[in-house]
């Protein structure tokens, strides 16, 4: 059995103090680009030296728990993702597949609504897919071409497209959360789907009507003679990921009819550049790689030694001191959903965080009279609202290497989440909806 320790979660909490650290002081002492003066896949070096100097056992057996948290295999779907989505980022630029997208884009939809239709498209896609990883990497080139071809906010554009990708995450039947959380509460998809519904709905009108208002003043540059036939990649990429195919296999499309129509439409656009491109786009995504690999790592670590357990056994203690706790739902869900949010901040991967937290919510929710969907819908909803946000996420990582911006210039700009956040207190608070008459 593993022993509940604190300790075993001080390497995440001096990896997060020298990232985000290191970032406000040299951004306090004027310095450019302060997040990238120390990378994240450096700060978190001392990360793992405190992991394998906390763990037990002999040193083989730490390292040997350090390399199966890094091969994971939700781990290195993520990490085709990125390699994928680097590919078909760099492919479709080179031939002038953003160009198009955007002019079209920009020519057809008044500037003012640009903004929430990116966010809307990517929800949509989101939503159908089931995944906010595979939303992000098809959407977000075409969010980095339009703030380039006009005066929008390229943190708002890309946090829009973040913002929407965690709405699909968030709803979706088909998303591994929702089905994560579902399973473990023990209820249907359907039910949770429809509480989920009611409090995301609000927080995504309100993201809609904020979105508008900073796009309403934008001007847009539209450059006539861009041939549309180079927006057909993204079109086949968005059409075939709607319709629920492999997002793997989409993105390797994806790459495969954009080189062909560079091969085709492009002067000098030759096997070799084909080649360099998809190369350049892998090598777009090596910090990302890199990061993920050691914070899934580290994750195991902290696992096997303790910390996470410590965490749980720290809520149950609180909730069963609580006396009559019928009378104090408020006590319970807001257990439920800071049990989810802290787990998922040490795992950076919010369908593990559901997994781990999953039995100890369900114990919450029985003593507090918690509806097993109310539960679930809780816990996707707090987990998601933590994912959208967290700068070492890997959906803020795909999101700010494609951009060219650091995670944390972003983690304001993803509105809603911050606007599901406080949908979701205020469901606390008010007890509504309860899943009761669903």
């Amino acid at each position: 059995m593993t022993t509940k320790s604190p300790w075993a979660l001080l390497p995440m909490l001096l990896f997060m103090a020298l990232f985000i650290g290191s970032g406000l002081y040299y951004q306090a002492a004027g310095a450019d680009f302060a997040f990238y003066k120390i990378s994240a896949p450096v700060a978190i070096l001392p990360a793992i030296i405190l992991a394998l100097i906390l763990a037990k056992g002999s040193l083989n057996q730490r390292v040997e728990t350090f390399i199966q948290g890094c091969a994971n295999p939700t781990l290195i779907t993520m990490l085709l993702i990125f390699l994928l989505a680097g590919g078909f980022a760099s492919v479709a630029k080179a031939i002038g597949g953003v160009d198009a997208v955007v002019n079209l884009s920009l020519d057809v939809i008044p500037s003012a609504f640009v903004l929430p239709g990116l966010f809307i498209m990517t929800a949509f896609m989101a939503t159908a897919m089931g995944t906010s990883m595979g939303s992000i990497a098809a959407v977000a080139p075409i969010a980095v071409g339009i703030a380039n071809a006009s005066d929008l906010s390229m943190v708002y554009t890309v946090g829009a497209v973040m913002g929407g990708a965690m709405f699909g995450d968030n709803l979706s039947i088909i998303s591994d959360t929702t089905i994560a959380a579902t399973r473990t509460q023990g209820c249907s998809m359907r039910d949770k789907f429809r509480l989920n519904f009611k409090i995301a709905i609000p927080a995504a009108l309100l993201t809609i009507v904020w979105l508008f208002v900073q796009g309403e003043s934008a001007s847009v540059q539209v450059d006539p003679n861009v041939s549309a036939i180079k927006m057909l990649p993204y079109l086949v990429v968005l059409v075939l990921a709607v319709s629920g195919l492999n997002v793997l296999v989409v993105l390797l499309t994806g790459i495969v009819l954009a080189g062909l129509i560079g091969l085709w439409q492009v002067p000098d656009y030759t096997l070799v550049s084909w080649s360099g491109d998809i190369y350049k786009g892998y090598s777009n995504m090596q910090e990302i790689l890199i990061l993920s690999l050691f914070i899934a790592g580290v994750g195991a670590m902290m696992k096997a030694g303790g910390g996470l357990d410590w965490i749980a056994a720290q809520l149950e203690r609180v909730t069963k001191e609580t006396a009559q706790p019928k009378a104090h739902r408020r006590m319970g869900e807001t257990c439920i959903a800071l049990g989810v949010a802290v787990v998922n901040m040490c795992t950076a991967n919010n369908t593990v965080a559901i997994l781990i937290s999953g039995s100890l919510a369900k114990d919450i929710a029985t003593r507090y009279g918690v509806d097993a969907k109310r539960s679930a819908s809780i816990m996707d909803i707090s987990s998601c609202v933590v994912q959208g946000i967290l700068p070492y996420g890997a959906q803020m990582l795909l999101a700010a290497s494609l951009a060219g911006l650091s995670p944390l210039d972003l983690v304001s700009a993803v509105v809603y989440c911050w606007c599901l956040g406080l949908a979701l207190v205020v469901s606390i608070m008010l007890g509504r909806p309860n899943g009761k008459a669903a």
